[in-house]
């Protein structure tokens, strides 16, 4: 007869197996991908004024470019993962007995293939002695890849090739210093990295002494790493002579002046070698007159006889 000690013991022994039971390992897993690695070498950044450095007109055109080279190196990187089964107790109640039959269908199986001279699967032979004797285990639970978890066993990583890669990049919608003489302007580069420069118009405009400005001084950083750039404009002496008459030519009120005003200063900005502005001037008075078709007539009149010049509503069309 069994003491009672032993009984609680052998119920506790149970009960820790059922709690505690090991987890069915299964074949081990492993994913690969492409790794690539880019490592900065060289930054510069470069300001192309343009030619001529000097000025001789008040608009410029700057390009200014962000230059990059890197080293790029391709890894194949390699994961391992053990995957296994958990235990859950309470699995062991259908499991053993649907192990036992998969034995006894194990035995089968392998008599069959005897008489058969070797023509039954494995699946059959092999397959439900494992499956049967892993649900008659009550400290393991029989293989389930739909339930099976796993943990990551090692990482490989080989070295496929390293290359240098360069780059060169507008230097897109970022400010730009601009000394000219003691006062500084901040300004901006557009979406493809150009940097208007126009002496004739805001800020240069509103300094008191631009007319007396011999160079701009152009400088921009990157504050990520302060790579700096730094770039000069000479100012010709001939454009200083003609910038406080040509700023009067083009701002001074319009409405306040006849035709014959306006057809001068069109000419005269032409004849100061300021072909652009002059023509710009043009368009502005042809889009103020255009609710004034007679005045707009007479004024495309006078430009043609006493300026020699051909000018048309580019709107009249519309």
């Amino acid at each position: 007869m069994f003491h009672p000690n032993a009984v609680q013991a052998g119920a506790a022994l149970c009960g820790a197996l059922l709690l505690s039971g090991c987890a069915n390992q299964l074949g081990q897993r492993s994913e690969h991908e492409q790794r690539i690695e880019r490592k900065l070498l060289e930054h510069s950044l470069q300001i192309d004024v343009g030619e001529p450095p000097l000025l001789e007109l008040p608009q410029r055109r700057v390009r200014i470019l962000e230059q990059k080279t890197f080293e790029v190196t391709e890894f194949e990187v390699s994961r391992h993962y053990d995957r296994y089964t958990p235990y859950q107790g309470w699995r062991e109640l259908y499991e053993v007995p649907l192990g036992a039959g998969a034995v006894v269908a194990g035995v089968g199986a392998n008599v069959a293939n005897i008489l058969t001279f070797g023509n039954v699967p494995d699946s059959a032979t092999k397959g439900w002695f494992d499956y049967g004797f892993a649900g008659l285990n009550p400290a393991m639970n029989v293989e389930s890849h739909g339930r099976s978890q796993q943990n990551l066993a090692s990482t490989d990583e080989n070295q496929l090739v390293a290359r240098k890669e360069y780059s060169s990049l507008p230097w897109a919608d970022r400010p730009v210093s601009v000394m000219a003489g003691k006062q500084r302007h901040e300004l901006s580069t557009d979406s493809k990295g150009i940097l208007r420069l126009n002496l004739l118009d805001s800020p240069f405009a509103e300094q008191a002494n631009i007319s007396r400005v011999g160079k701009l001084q152009l400088s921009i950083i990157d504050p990520q790493d302060d790579t700096q750039a730094q770039a000069t404009l000479l100012v010709s002496r001939s454009l200083r002579g003609k910038l406080v008459e040509a700023h009067r030519l083009i701002f001074d009120d319009l409405e306040g002046d006849d035709v014959a005003q306006w057809v001068h200063r069109v000419k005269r900005l032409a004849d100061l070698g300021l072909e652009e502005e002059a023509s710009e001037l043009e368009q502005s008075l042809i889009e103020l007159t255009r609710n004034d078709p007679q005045l707009q007539q007479e004024f495309l009149q006078a430009l043609q006889k006493n300026a020699g010049r051909l000018a048309a509503d580019p709107g009249a069309n519309e």
